[in-house]
């Protein structure tokens, strides 16, 4: 888990460990070099179900506008177009529960398998496992049994983005 969120964030072993020792609010000198290691940047955070609402992604799933609050992430900013999001509900039990943190890259290459988080063109926000993609559909499976599979044309769909980290 450590070695998949220092290849998430690109923060180094050193910075991390650092993160470890102290809370990121309490400035910490390195003896070797007596310096402060790099603190932690934050990324916008936003609920999934705010997600839906209009305003706060422009058309390629980067975040935009208002409503934001920053979260502290290491290794990533808001600049990059890296972002969190917070689960709400059940769909993806038992990965994910409800208040967990995810990490979406929208610029991450996605591939079959990867979970990824979807806005169709109606407003609708999903967090699902790509099951499949075509030329003219994209197959959504999702995570929980209990919530059915979607599918939909690729011009339903404003944008897909891939889950890079999620918090436990």
């Amino acid at each position: 888990s450590i070695s998949k969120v220092i290849e998430a964030t690109g923060v180094s072993v050193h910075d991390f460990m650092a993160m470890i020792e102290a809370p990121p609010h309490v400035a910490r000198i390195d003896e070797a070099n007596e310096t402060a290691p790099s603190e932690p940047s934050g990324v916008p955070l936003l609920g999934l179900a705010q997600a839906g609402a209009g305003g706060y992604f422009d058309d390629a799933g980067y975040p935009t506008g208002d409503g934001w609050e920053l979260v502290p992430f290491p290794g990533a900013s808001p600049e990059e177009g890296v972002y969190a999001l917070e689960i709400t509900g059940d769909s993806m039990l038992p990965l994910d529960r409800d208040g967990d943190i995810i990490i979406v890259g929208p610029a991450a290459s996605i591939r079959r398998g990867d979970r990824v988080v979807v806005k169709t063109q109606a407003g609708e926000v999903m967090a699902k496992v790509l099951k499949r993609q075509t030329a003219q559909t994209i197959e959504l499976q999702s995570v929980n049994p209990a919530h059915e599979d979607r599918q939909f044309a690729l011009d339903d769909v404003a944008w897909i983005a891939r889950i890079l980290w999620a918090s436990q």
